[in-house]
Parts: structure tokens; sequence; C-alpha cells
């Protein structure tokens, strides 16, 4: 009995530090080790202490679920989405109590769990239901491994979270799932209220907490107290907790959260502003639906069903050909959105989606809206039919995997036009005036089909086109001829290769130096660059075996000076070094600092490992801190990382 108790103390202590701190500090190796000697000793004993985490990989399947009475009333949050309504809530609690300060946190975005403790010991878990009455989900809870089985404080506890799934969690999940989960909050709407614990587990599911709605013995004079509290006891909460004392710092932190959401491995939607001082609550009270001193500010809705009206059909400049939803029109992310993508036909068949069906439609800032997933089946629905040839040239359509295809790249209109936009574009050779319009009127009008023609154009050759008179056509030749210097990235980038983007344009580049040494590269040294996979490997390379590539390849460098591939970064204390950036920050998000690292010519990478090199840190910097001076990782704070960067 001693040793198992020293085990699950062993076990709880490296989960805490695994699945809370993202510090581990043993093997998984060593891990199974003492977990598999636990095993072994319960077996022999027939004793399971409770909080052994072999009650984490789930027990039997249930029945059903137990309904659950909450001891104290859950309340909703108030909402608002704009700037004024905010400033005037923060107002109202400004002219009762001058002194007020605020705690702002994250509103995430998944299922509310409260968990009960006694006497250290977690011994309940419950969903929110109505606020009163929810679902006994005891089980299920036990296989979140942020969900602490023990605590050091021994009283009565009851606490408030919200269960998540990361979407690095969910993009691992739906790699090996025979039906992929459409969102992290259905993913985990879906886990919890699985009847078999051992589901539940699979999606590896964490909870955030964030309120205190019970305790005996202690009392809390601000949020801020809670929320160490619930730190100390081994609860995890997010790398995001910040205290503010006015609307202005309020806004300022909405809108740096606004811009960094993106980069964030969980889903939110809002930041939640609550009173910080707890004892004068009770002078705001409630309404019967929520606490009048909290309140959320949601971000534009980025995710919405509606009704898919039809599919149309859309050939890219190399001949694949995607599915465009036509959905009846909703306001995402600030934007109307009136169509969305599906992706492929296989796309189609994975998320079961039919003509007149209700959708999940998601819009994430300047991304094309996609089509997540089926939300309801309609009485009219219909199925999408697999089109058989190329809506563009009539061609019939060849199938490779998941994706149609249209053969007639040399023939086919809209293949050659977007070839051509994409080659003018600014991410490429940067013909400024050449839209897609211009791209148009020189196929259907000049014929021009291939990247050297464009060079070939006279002013008498534009002044054909109706919509050019003498300014605007000099002012495209001006363009035309401005790109005939182009750096090598941007000229790969322009060639239009399936699966090369502007960064994978830029790692090629500086892996081959000239285009010489691209062209003559073996699919081995293409497979080498730094995530480039097999499809887009062998892309880059038959792109150079093509006889058509090659000669209007050949024909376009008469034109062009292709600048060979150079780093212009001055050695720094950054150069070649990785760099983690974890917490909050004045004067950029997260991704401006990354952007601004690498223009010094640092890796930034995500975890904190004895091969890092800096962490820089910003407020509410969490567990990747404290990894760091658990490994003697150089710290950087903001005001220092400026006054370097000031040197360079």
């Amino acid at each position: 009995m001693d040793r198992m108790k020293e085990l699950v103390e062993e076990l709880d202590k490296h989960i805490y530090n695994y699945y809370v701190l993202d510090n581990p500090t043993i093997s998984d190796a060593e891990y199974d080790k003492l977990y598999d000697e636990l095993v072994a000793l319960e077996k022999e004993t027939g004793i399971i202490l409770p909080n052994s985490p072999t009650q984490r990989v789930g027990g039997e399947v249930l029945e059903s679920f137990n309904k659950h009475r909450h001891e104290v009333q859950l309340y909703s949050l108030d909402k608002c989405q704009s700037k004024e309504e905010l400033e005037k809530w923060v107002d109202g609690i400004k002219k009762v109590l001058p002194s007020a300060t605020f705690a702002v946190e994250y509103k995430f975005d998944g299922l509310t769990i409260v968990c009960k403790y006694n006497d250290g010991f977690f011994v309940e878990a419950s969903t929110r239901g109505n606020g009163v009455i929810g679902e006994d989900v005891t089980e299920q809870a036990k296989t979140i491994r942020s969900i602490p089985l023990k605590i050091p404080f021994k009283n009565e506890l009851i606490i408030q979270g919200e269960g998540m799934i990361t979407l690095s969690n969910l993009e691992k999940y739906n790699k090996t799932s025979t039906e992929p989960l459409k969102n992290a909050r259905n993913a985990v709407a879906g886990a919890i209220r699985n009847l078999d614990p051992k589901e539940t587990a699979k999606r590896k599911l964490d909870l955030f907490s964030y309120q205190i709605l019970k305790i005996n013995g202690k009392n809390f004079k601000t949020q801020q107290e809670m929320h160490d509290f619930l730190v100390e006891n081994g609860f995890k909460t997010g790398d995001y907790f910040k205290i503010c004392s006015s609307f202005n710092e309020i806004w300022k932190e909405i809108e740096h959260i606004g811009k960094i959401k993106k980069s964030l491995d969980i889903l939110m939607d809002g930041v939640v502003i609550k009173l910080n001082d707890v004892a004068h609550r009770d002078e705001f009270g409630y309404t019967a639906k929520f606490p009048k001193w909290a309140i959320a500010f949601k971000f534009p809705a980025e995710e919405l069903s509606t009704i898919l009206k039809d599919v149309v059909w859309q050939v890219g400049r190399t001949g694949k050909l995607t599915p465009i939803g036509i959905i009846e029109p909703v306001e995402l992310a600030g934007a109307s959105v009136k169509r969305a993508t599906l992706n492929n036909m296989g796309d189609i068949k994975r998320k079961k989606v039919k003509i007149g069906s209700r959708v999940f439609v998601r819009r994430s800032n300047e991304v094309i809206p996609e089509i997540l997933g089926l939300a309801e089946d309609m009485p009219n629905s219909k199925e999408i039919e697999k089109p058989k040839f190329c809506p563009s040239c009539k061609t019939e359509l060849v199938e490779n995997g998941a994706n149609l295809f249209c053969p007639n790249s040399n023939s086919c209109p809209e293949q050659i036009i977007d070839r051509l936009t994409n080659f003018a574009s600014r991410e490429a050779m940067d013909i400024e005036g050449f839209s897609v319009m211009t791209a148009e009127d020189l196929y259907k009008k000049l014929g021009v089909k291939t990247f050297d023609e464009i060079y070939k154009l006279t002013k008498q050759d534009l002044l054909t086109l109706e919509n050019f008179k003498d300014k605007k056509a000099d002012n495209l030749l001006k363009s035309i001829e401005k790109s005939k210097n182009v750096t090598m990235p941007k000229f790969i980038f322009a060639l239009g290769i399936d699966g090369v983007g502007v960064k994978t344009a830029k790692d090629i580049a500086k892996k081959f130096g000239s285009l010489i040494n691209l062209k003559n590269a073996s699919l081995e040294e293409i497979l080498s660059v730094y995530n480039i996979g097999e499809v887009i490997a062998k892309n880059i390379y038959d792109y150079f075996r093509d006889e058509e590539n090659i000669k209007v390849l050949n024909e376009l460098l008469k034109y062009l000076n292709v600048e060979k591939y150079r780093e212009n970064i001055k050695e720094n204390v950054f150069t070649n070094k990785k760099v983690v950036i974890t917490g909050t920050f004045e004067r950029f998000g997260r991704i401006e600092l990354t952007a601004l690292l690498e223009s010094y010519g640092a890796q930034v990478v995500s975890s904190v490992s004895k091969n890092t090199d800096y962490v820089l840190v910003g407020d509410n910097a969490g567990s990747k801190l404290a990894k760091a001076n658990s490994l003697g990782v150089k710290v950087i704070e903001e005001k220092d990382f400026y006054n370097m960067i000031e040197q360079f």
C-alpha cells in the first residue's frame, strides 16, 4: 500500500507537469514503467486508490446519464459586441465603485463542466445543463488529464471550467479517425456526452478552470486570488489573465487578443470581464439570467449554420476542380458570406453535405469561408453530383484520389487565366494593374496563353482592348518592365507549381540558391527541404522536366533577371537561434513578433526544450516561462527585447 501511494503521488506529479505546465520531467517510457508497476499492484491487492491515474483510461460503458442538481446555480453571462456597449457597462460599475478594477480572461468556446472535491479528492463532475440541473459526467471527466484527482485543499470545493480540445489535438484525432470531427466545440460536446468513457479518453480533452462556485473554510477578496488559488491547487487556467483598472486598458487587451486569437491552440470567441473585487459584487447583484458584475465581449461570429443552395465547380491554374457552395447569405467575421469552399469531391462525401441541407460555415479573418460539415438534412436535400466534364472547356475530367482534374492544361480558358493572374500577383511578379479581368482580356482577345507572352505585349496591342486607354496601357507596360528584375522566391511562386505557396517558395530558394540548381535538383534533394512532403516534391520535380514548361521557361528567362537567393540578414544575437514566444505583449501580437524575429534570422519554435536559445516573455507568461527557468534557458522580457533590436 505504501508503494502504491508513492506511485500515485509520483505519477500525479508527472501528469501535472506534462498536461498543466507543459513541462515533462520524465520520458514516456519511464512514465509507462511506473504506471505498469501501479497496475500490477492494484491487480495483486484488489485495491484502487481514489486518485489513481489508472482510473483515467475510462470505465464501463454507461447505460444513460443521470441528472445532477447543482448545489450552486450557474448563471449565463451578459454579452456585448461593440466598444460603446462595453464602455457603458464599465462606466456603470465605476459610478458605483470608482476604484473598481477588472479581471480580463479568455471566453473559452467549449463545454461547461463543474467539478466537486471533498477532503482533497475529486468526487464528481457535471455539465451545465440549464444552470440548475445538468448531467453527471464523472466517469468522462476522469479521463481529462488536466482535471486533478487530488488537490492540496482539503475542504469542500466546487469549481467551474470549460471542457476543451486543443486545435492541435483535434487535428491529430482527425488524421486517424474514420469520421473526422466538424470543429473543436462539437468534438468536446460529443466526447463528454459519449456513454463510453474510453471514447472520451481518445480525444485527449482539457479543462480550463476559471471560477470557484463554492468553497468551505476560505474567502477570496478578488478574482485574482481565486485565479491564484486554482493555479496553486493544480488546475489548468490557460496562459492569459489580466487585471485592468480602466476601460481604455480593457479595450487595449481586447484589441490585442483580437489580433492573436488565430495563433492560439484553443477555440475562443471573446473576452470575459469581471469585477475583480469579490466583496463588492453583491452591490451589483444578479438578474434572473446573469450577474451584473460580469460581461462577455464577443468577437464577430466566425461560424454559423445556413442552407446550401447549390454547388458550382471552379477550375484552378493546375487543372484541379474545386466545388464552391452557394449558400444563404450569413454575416461572418464582419462580412456577408454567400459562397464557401468544399475543397474536393472526397471532402463532400466525408462531410455528408447535400444541396438543400443545413451546413456549418466558418470564416477566419481573411481566409476563404469553408463549409465544415452537415448540420441537418432537410426533406428536399439531394446528393451533390460528381461532374464528368470540365465546366470551362468541356474536356472529360480525370480522377486522382479525392480530386478531379481537367487534363487540358494548354487550352482550358479558366486554367490559363488563373495561371496568368497568379503570375502577375503581388506575391509573385508584382505587376501592378494586372487583374483577373486583364488576364481574361489578354487571353480572349489577344491570345496570350503563356507567361513569356506578357513580355512581348506592345502599347498597340493593349489599346485594342476595350478597357485600355493611353495612360492605363503605359502604366501596365511600366509595371511589366519593372517586374523583369525579380527575386528567386517570388519567381518560384509565380510559376504556379501545385502546392508551392509563398513560404515553400522561399524555403526552396534558400535551399538551392539559384534557378539552375533547382532545375537540376533530384527528387531526393527537393524532399530534403524543410516541410516539403512527397507530393509537393514530386510536383516541383515534374514541373522542371515537362517539355512545355521548359520551353516557356527558357523563353521567359530571355526577358527576366532572376536574382540568386541571398539572405540579407546582418549577423546578430538572434541569427540561427531557436526562440519561444509566450505571454501577452504591449506593442506587437505573436504573429508580428514571429515575423520580426524571423527577419533577424531566428527560428521561432512552439515549445521550450534544452535546445531552445531564448524565451521571449510578455505579461502572464505561464508554463513555458517556468520550464525555461527550470532548464536554465535565457529569458528576455519585452522591454529588453526592444532595447536589443534597436542595436541592430
